[in-house]
């Protein structure tokens, strides 16, 4: 996407005379760090080969009214209560807000502005707590009591763990690529757009002056923090029920017998809804699955309480029974089942 599809675009355009607005990134390299950088540089110089009338734009952290890659890490960062964790507080970065990018774009598709290569970020950098408070303060969240800097090997298993689950179609802000950039800062050179164009991009605190944050906004913020706890939860809890099934599978089949149903029935009973317990407890793990799986584990809950007030409605009379067991998860599914659906 970065290289081989941007290539190919710069020469068909090329072919045709069409020009070409590119945006890169702030730290765009061939000698990067990370590939995600490397194949960005590719790709710009890619570009530059194909000698098309050319704008390259290398925006910083770019802020917009939605969240997304490093932005979603900020708000994320922002909502846990009273503590401020952060891996890398004195890191410099600069911002750029979405409406300046699109300025840019839209004068260099209208050619009002000269050719060329350009870094689009505020004039002054900030320290990445700085940029981190300021979210907090646009957020509407209290200020932090106090600030938790995390070590350098916490930071790493966290980027390694959020990897893993990249594997599963969890698209974690907190993956290795993201660390990486974030740790060894976003700065740029804004002089050569304001010669070029006469005007300073907006700094971070005028951005956010001109964004609304909404409820919605703190909520998935929060929810963000709580989401993988939540999945966590009911991938174990139906992991377990099935696994429980299995290995107290005389004692669940003795309850079935007990109440008039035959052995061999009692016994396929136990084992294919044990089964269909792990299936789902693993189901939710897949992100493309997630959703869906949290609706099949309503069902099956509720068919699950249909079914013992039928057969063996004693069930209900043990504090520690179906009851107590299966209407926290169905509950807990059922609020996990929106959030999964719309991120």
């Amino acid at each position: 996407m970065h290289h081989t599809a941007i290539a190919a675009l710069g020469q068909a355009c090329a072919h045709r005379g069409i020009a070409v607005v590119q945006i890169s990134a702030i730290g765009a390299d061939l000698d990067a760090e990370t590939d995600f950088m490397r194949t960005k540089a590719a790709g710009d110089a890619a570009l530059r080969a194909c000698d098309v009338p050319l704008w390259i734009f290398k925006p910083g952290l770019v802020i917009g009214q939605s969240d997304y890659g490093g932005t979603a890490l900020l708000r994320m960062l922002a909502a846990v209560p009273l503590v401020q964790p952060i891996a890398y507080p004195h890191v410099l970065v600069q911002c750029v807000g979405m409406s300046d990018l699109c300025r840019a774009v839209t004068a260099a598709v209208a050619d009002e502005a000269p050719q060329g290569t350009y870094d689009l970020a505020e004039d002054t950098p900030a320290p990445l707590s700085e940029v981190l408070a300021e979210t907090r303060r646009w957020m509407g969240f209290p200020a932090a009591r106090f600030t938790v800097r995390m070590p350098a090997v916490v930071t790493a298993i966290i980027a390694r763990g959020a990897d893993a689950l990249g594997h599963l179609g969890w698209r974690s802000p907190l993956r290795s690529n993201a660390m990486t950039v974030m740790g060894e800062g976003v700065v740029g050179d804004p002089e050569p757009y304001r010669a070029a164009t006469g005007r300073s991009l907006a700094p971070l605190p005028q951005v956010y002056a001109g964004l609304t944050c909404a409820r919605e906004h703190r909520l998935v913020a929060r929810m963000s923090l709580l989401m993988p706890l939540v999945v966590a939860v009911l991938s174990l809890f139906w992991l377990l029920s099935g696994l429980f099934g299995l290995i107290g599978l005389p004692k669940a089949t003795s309850v079935l017998t007990g109440a008039g149903w035959s052995t061999g029935m009692a016994v396929a009973s136990v084992l294919f809804w044990s089964l269909v317990d792990i299936l789902l407890g693993l189901a939710i793990l897949w992100r493309p699955w997630a959703a869906r799986a949290c609706l099949a584990q309503v069902a099956v809950a509720l068919f699950y309480l249909l079914a013992a007030s039928f057969t063996v409605p004693g069930l209900w009379l043990d504090p520690l029974g179906p009851l107590i067991k299966i209407l926290p998860a169905m509950t807990l599914s059922l609020i996990a089942w929106p959030l999964l659906q719309s991120r």
